[in-house]
């Protein structure tokens, strides 16, 4: 506990020790008793790793430190991946720290010592623990057996998070899942928990006793790509998988239509899998999934579906955790080192944000047509801009073959023309561009630009090649 500074003196013969370094405390140790060092020594994972600093894991596909956490009132129960459960009593204010859930005063039986994921079920306030250890053999034993098993689902009594082996005056128990190989993540919808398995949904509810809870296999032979990919978005819940996404909607779970599948798959670093992550941007009716590509070990792209549109997009972004708006009026998040407001960064570095949107190629007949492209009627809002004339660039592209680049682009400009609170825009754009294909880009490069897409018109109409 505690980090002890050395230094060479000049005669290199003797060595300096600062005591207590980084705001660590001096304590009295025991003859004997063990040091490391802080980097470097024979085994990476002896390097003592701080708050802020990140694990060493030079084993790919090792598993990374992820926890899970919910609410037990105004308290917390939390649980890192594979590891015991902890407890944050907020009476103790921010300065005080989690502390493990066997060291919480009361009776306590058979408490998890390690989980994969800890949950607390909101309509009846039971604390489940996924992937556990089994029930002591003794029935006042504080303590689990300390044996993981990756299937086995237990959960305390009823408003009881510290008493966990079942007799007749408590509603504690345990449920084993009976497909896959792992249990993986579990979600809480309005009315059920799902839970993942690497092969399997199961939907776990609340029955009463004596049974408390009652499995039901919805799903066999599905996947699922992380412990943080799937994510219930009101009545359904939507996950990626290894090659796919799927949805269940409370009848059967079925695989999402995916126009940048080959996109998000193709590129996509497996090694790194438990790193994907999904997040809610309800504003905008998006879920979107983080995940890194095969160019790097952490996560630096996005995959996004929106579900009232049903539409697809992807682009860039490096984001580590994502947090919808809720008694917040913006989403958050967090990239490198920093915490972010989302939605609001257009430019407040004081420099313009360059963004693009553009279309897949659109044609008509299949491509057995060629398309003239005559015009186009814009449909963009400025609303929030802090410029004087915001603008945006239209960009239209045209190619006589799918495997080609497209060999026609031309330009115009939408822009506000007045200052006065009616919006008004450019009504036409005129462009002369012929091909079996084309695709729609908007740019946005000025400062104090924001704007919201609409639906675009686009004059087109059968031509000949010539």
């Amino acid at each position: 506990n505690e980090l002890m500074l050395i230094s060479a003196t000049t005669d290199d013969n003797t060595m300096t020790v600062t005591r207590g370094h980084s705001g660590t405390t001096a304590t009295t140790h025991d003859n004997g008793s063990l040091v490391r060092l802080a980097v470097g020594n024979t085994l990476a994972t002896d390097d003592f790793v701080g708050w802020g600093s990140s694990a060493s894991i030079t084993v790919p596909g090792a598993q990374i430190r992820l926890w899970s956490h919910d609410n037990f009132g105004e308290d917390l129960i939390l649980n890192p991946r594979d590891g015991a459960i902890y407890y944050w009593d907020r009476t103790n204010g921010l300065s005080g720290r989690a502390v493990l859930l066997n060291t919480i005063a009361g009776t306590k039986t058979s408490i998890p010592q390690r989980a994969k994921q800890v949950l607390v079920s909101d309509q009846d306030r039971h604390v489940i623990a996924f992937g556990c250890d089994n029930l002591n053999t003794n029935p006042t034993g504080v303590d689990g057996d300390g044996v993981q098993d990756p299937l086995l689902i237990r959960f305390s009594s009823q408003e009881n998070p510290l008493e966990w082996y079942p007799n007749a005056t408590n509603t504690a128990g345990d449920l084993r899942l009976g497909g896959g190989s792992t249990f993986v993540q579990a979600v809480e919808t309005k009315q059920q928990l799902l839970v993942f398995t690497n092969k399997t949904l199961h939907a776990m509810k609340f029955i009463g006793p004596p049974f408390t809870f009652g499995l039901q296999e919805l799903s066999k032979n599905i996947t699922i790509m992380s412990p943080f990919s799937a994510i219930a978005v009101e009545d359904a819940v939507f996950w990626m998988g290894v090659d796919t996404f799927y949805v269940y909607a409370g009848g059967q779970t079925v695989q999402l239509p995916c126009t940048v599948k080959d996109k998000v798959f193709l590129d996509f670093n497996f090694e790194e899998r438990d790193k994907v992550h999904v997040g809610l941007n309800s504003e905008f009716s998006e879920i979107l999934w983080f995940y890194p590509t095969k160019s790097t070990t952490e996560i630096d792209s996005y995959v996004a579906y929106n579900y009232q549109e049903k539409v697809w997009y992807y682009g860039t972004l490096a984001r580590q955790a994502w947090l919808d708006r809720g008694i917040r009026t913006l989403p958050m998040a967090t990239g490198g080192q920093y915490l972010y407001n989302q939605e609001v960064g257009y430019d407040d570095d004081g420099s313009a944000m360059t963004s693009f949107i553009e279309s897949a190629p659109i044609d008509i007949g299949d491509g057995d047509k060629f398309v003239f492209l005559r015009r186009v009627i814009p449909d963009i809002t400025f609303d929030g801009s802090t410029s004087v004339n915001p603008a945006v660039s239209f960009t239209m592209k045209a190619k006589n073959f799918p495997g080609s680049n497209f060999n026609e682009t031309t330009e115009g400009t939408t822009q506000r023309s007045s200052t006065s609170p009616i919006e008004q825009f450019t009504e036409k754009l005129d462009y002369r561009l012929r091909g079996r294909s084309f695709a729609l880009r908007i740019d946005s490069t000025s400062l104090g630009t924001k704007y919201k897409l609409g639906t675009p018109r686009v004059d087109i109409r059968e031509d000949g090649r010539r």
